[in-house]
């Protein structure tokens, strides 16, 4: 099967960037050809099908009146996406074209080209943006569900993109360009959602449940368990609103017995860092950006992954790279979380932004002698073994690729 996959960016910076590496390397390994397509940066790994990436765009910053101009026309049609995704259909021929997260850089042009090719094509939705300009769902601290209904005004309103007007004005003018023109449902055969949280959200969002299917993501299987001797435990991740780490810091200061880690950056990582500080947590450190050598060995030596998250989480790959590696998650009981982490079995389910259920949470889990957490642990290997393991991911997206080309 000749399989193309598209998306913003081939950085590996991401989850997105890392999964679909990580997929293109199975499929060709199970015999399939794999391409794809995505935008020049000198962060992109290196491949052959690089001479027909399209140019990337800053949208972050302002590069004057006529290159901004030029930026926010591209941003809502890319033509020169669509000749890149023209002339990758003709040279690769795809059985199938598998999207990824195409919008702000690739645009609702690329699936013009789609169409047009008759190629039958199928979508991983990572986030909420199918629904949503905000792809994550989260605004002012929260999570936001007021643009339902076609509401995408409320994107201006709330400032839930960007600081700017004229930026959030242009992805409601987007969003509610895409949907005037079902650009997305009249083009793909089959939504892959990582998690039934997103295929019951999308559908309470009006997508079609009959183009929903299922797919939970994967992870590798390490042929050894964690130590667990480290004696912490340990959140890893970006430090932003959303990840709810605020209210994990709150929770730990309370704790002194408690040794907790924090690893990655992020915008609030400084406005953390003084929390704990004012909260006189002792007991808390950042690590701050960690290589991916030293990352191995600090999740291998953890307690417990924790992850205290305050949106509608999708799919972690966090706490399947945890699971795998035999570790317990304590989690925030949202989104797909549930999901994955079974409450009492390989982890811990709390709710989200309570700072004193936290802290009875954490205490539980302290207070778990050896033989009861190395259930845990034992349980969320095996967990990721029977649910996430990469043979049944790739079996399934197989049967989906299958039923889209027969549609």
């Amino acid at each position: 099967m000749r399989i193309l996959h598209v998306n913003k960016f081939f950085d590996q910076r991401d989850g997105v960037d890392i999964y679909v590496k990580s997929l293109m390397q199975r499929q060709t390994l199970s015999g399939h050809e794999t391409h794809v397509l995505a935008t020049r940066s000198p962060l992109n790994v290196p491949t052959t099908d690089a001479r027909l990436f399209m140019a990337r765009n800053d949208f972050s910053k302002s590069e004057g009146l006529s290159r901004d101009a030029r930026k926010a026309a591209s941003f809502l049609w890319n033509r020169e996406a669509r000749r890149a995704m023209r002339q990758a259909i003709a040279e690769y021929k795809p059985d199938v074209i598998h999207l990824h997260n195409i919008y702000h850089h690739l645009t609702t042009s690329v699936l013009a080209e789609i169409r047009a090719a008759r190629v039958p094509c199928v979508q991983t939705l990572h986030d909420y943006k199918l629904a949503c300009p905000n792809y994550r769902m989260f605004t002012e601290g929260s999570v936001c569900e007021r643009c339902k209904g076609g509401r995408y005004l409320e994107t201006i309103k709330h400032h839930c993109m960007w600081p700017t007007f004229s930026a959030n004005a242009l992805g409601a003018l987007e969003m509610g360009f895409s949907k005037a023109t079902q650009a997305y449902e009249r083009t793909v055969r089959t939504f892959i959602c990582p998690s039934r949280f997103m295929a019951e959200k999308m559908i309470e969002w009006g997508e079609p449940s009959s183009k929903m299917a299922v797919v939970p993501n994967a992870t590798d299987i390490p042929e050894r368990a964690a130590t667990r001797d480290g004696g912490y435990i340990l959140n890893a991740g970006r430090l932003s609103a959303e990840k709810g780490v605020e209210f994990l810091i709150r929770a730990a200061a309370r704790i002194p017995t408690l040794n907790l880690r924090i690893a990655g950056t992020g915008p609030e990582e400084n406005r953390l860092r003084r929390l704990a500080e004012e909260l006189n947590a002792r007991n808390i450190v950042f690590l701050g950006f960690v290589r991916r050598a030293e990352n191995m060995e600090l999740w291998e030596r953890a307690q417990a992954l924790v992850v205290p998250s305050i949106w509608y989480e999708n799919a972690s790959i966090a706490v399947l790279e945890a699971m795998g590696q035999g570790l317990p998650v304590i989690a925030s009981r949202i989104g797909g979380l549930p999901e994955q982490v079974a409450d009492g079995e390989n982890g811990m389910l709390i709710e989200p932004r309570n700072v004193e259920a936290w802290e009875a949470g954490l205490r539980k889990f302290l207070d778990l002698d050896g033989n009861a957490k190395g259930s845990m642990a034992e349980a969320s290997r095996k967990r990721a073994k029977d649910l996430f393991a990469w043979e049944e991911h790739s079996d399934k997206l197989e049967k989906a690729y299958t039923a889209a080309m027969g549609r």
